[in-house]
């Protein structure tokens, strides 16, 4: 191991996953295994002590998958280079646009894992100087997968976000498409365009125009241009009350 040596933290659920990269990343003289995880909720807990400059990442996982966990990684101050490591190559669009640098399929061979290091080098190089800042590194659309195709949505058309089982309904100018992430981390990463009103629901803070009480004690929220008011939830409509005043 050398003083450049790059430190790569292993994610993926299946514990012969991780053996095997970690044997293919032992022919590398200048890379360092600094730790493993089994989820994704691991490895962000990890990411303060290990800090780690690549992360070989699966992206089915119970809990967080791979693609929420990567989402969350470029939230940092200095993200960590992602190479997607999976046994599916239909998930390759949306990991694109989650920034990683490769994507691997498994099982995973020595001469791509290489390509993908060199690519991770030259990602860490030329970080140095022209580092954004934190907030850069948020997208500005989101991504639903129509028949094989990829759609596009600006954040700023996107009027609602609402929970649906494993996908969340985006509602937008152009009409509703699904997407495969959680609400919470949609949360946290658009947190100053997104508010909470329901455990299941985020609307957009610009598109509320009225929180009108109904005779039975309800509260909804009014969108511009969604037809259907929203209910709040009784939890979320202090917080609600309390933030819109500051818009």
């Amino acid at each position: 191991m050398t003083a450049q040596a790059l430190r790569v933290l292993i994610v993926d659920d299946e514990p012969l996953a991780r053996l095997r990269l970690r044997g293919l990343l032992e022919a590398h003289t200048n890379v360092a295994v600094v730790g493993e995880a089994d989820n994704g909720h691991a490895a962000l807990s990890a990411m303060p002590t290990l800090q780690p400059d690549v992360v070989l990442l699966d992206i089915a996982m119970p809990g967080l998958n791979g693609l929420e966990t990567a989402h969350q990684l470029h939230l940092q101050p200095a993200p960590p280079a992602i190479i997607f490591c999976t046994a599916y190559d239909e998930h390759a669009l949306a990991a694109f646009e989650a920034q990683a640098l490769d994507y691997l399929v498994k099982p995973v061979r020595g001469e791509r894992l290489s390509a993908a290091l060199d690519k991770a080098r030259t990602y860490l190089a030329g970080r140095g100087q022209a580092q954004a800042a934190p907030s850069a590194a948020r997208r500005t659309h989101l991504c639903a997968r129509l028949r094989g195709s990829l759609r596009r949505i600006p954040i700023g058309d996107i009027y609602s976000l609402q929970a649906d089982e494993k996908y969340v309904v985006v509602r937008h100018a152009r009409g509703e498409d699904l997407i495969e992430e959680s609400l919470k981390s949609l949360e946290v990463e658009f947190a100053d365009v997104f508010i909470r009103i329901h455990r299941n629901c985020l609307v957009a803070r610009s598109e509320i125009t009225e929180l009108r009480r109904s005779p039975e004690g309800h509260t909804f929220a009014v969108l511009r241009h969604v037809e259907t008011p929203l209910e709040i939830s009784r939890r979320c409509l202090t917080p609600l009350r309390d933030a819109l005043h500051h818009l």
